[in-house]
């Protein structure tokens, strides 16, 4: 039995380098600044004056959030009706373009690339393309229904308006992982559930989708995550206001708006670095159960 090689300085070196660069990235470019926020939540600043301005308010910040802040509770309902509006509407039809394309139609490859070409584009770019269509004087959409309606505008519309957009997006997005998800299932199954005379919608709600329960738990904390991180649309359209409230935009507005109310914005950021959390959290225990089985 040949004994294992040792590493010599070399490879040593190389190791620490690939494993020493990317950590010292993340602490510098992802847990720094979450720490800091953190900090910054107890304590009313306003970004001027160096670190001694700082004035250590305590749980202040998050007593006004709840109680004296206004927008806060209509962005937490933006945001669960985001969430439940991507889990109702693009993600189902993401599955269900995923299950046709599985069976490997004719033209199934330039279906995928039109269905996953708006995924590569950011929300902000989105958000102009979707401007075409709900433009009051000259979009699409008043032109076919004959009205005009403010479609980015009107706060009774405008965030059913930017759902809808977002869900142009996510649509390809979820479609392109069940899509990997249903060509790992293995093809012994679906034969065996055909054999026993099931049709194809039981083999695949009773067969195939429980199979992929992996991939179920990554679009259930991607979806969850991506409604919570909404910005970049709703900033385009009106920097999160008048209808269009959420968490994100409720942080740049405080941090990078007129305002400029650092601690303020950072607490707000706090909250919603826990509530994704949360959904982090089960992800991963999910995962690490799966893989001890």
């Amino acid at each position: 039995m040949r004994s294992p090689r040792r590493l010599t300085v070399r490879d040593r070196i190389v190791v620490a380098l690939m494993i020493g660069v990317p950590l010292l990235f993340v602490i510098l470019l992802v847990w720094l600044p979450a720490l800091g926020s953190v900090a910054l939540s107890f304590s009313r600043w306003e970004g001027f004056g160096g670190l001694g301005s700082i004035d250590w308010i305590g749980f202040e910040n998050y007593k006004n959030i709840a109680t004296i802040y206004p927008p806060f509770w209509p962005a937490i309902w933006h945001n669960v009706i985001w969430v439940g509006f991507l889990f109702l509407i693009p993600t189902p039809l993401g599955m269900f373009l995923a299950v046709l394309l599985d069976k490997e139609i004719r033209g199934s490859r330039f279906y995928q690339t039109a269905f996953y070409l708006p995924v590569i584009l950011s929300l902000a770019l989105t958000g102009f393309i979707w401007q075409l269509i709900y433009s009051r004087d000259q979009g699409l959409l008043n032109a076919v229904l004959g009205t005009q309606i403010d479609w980015y505008g009107d706060p009774n519309v405008n965030l059913w308006a930017v759902l809808a957009a977002t869900a142009w997006r996510h649509t390809g997005y979820i479609m392109l992982i069940y899509l990997a998800g249903l060509k790992a299932v293995d093809a012994g199954l679906r034969e065996a559930a055909k054999v026993d005379g099931a049709s194809e919608a039981r083999t695949f709600f009773s067969v195939v989708f429980p199979v992929m329960r992996p991939i179920n738990l990554i679009v259930l904390v991607i979806t969850i995550i991506e409604s919570l991180r909404a910005f970049d649309i709703v900033w385009i359209v009106n920097k999160g206001r008048n209808g269009l409230e959420v968490i994100a935009a409720l942080v740049a507005q405080n941090i990078i708006g007129e305002a400029s109310r650092i601690g303020f914005g950072s607490a707000l950021a706090t909250i919603m670095l826990l509530i994704s959390s949360i959904y982090v959290v089960v992800h991963l225990r999910a995962t690490t159960r799966g893989d001890d089985r």
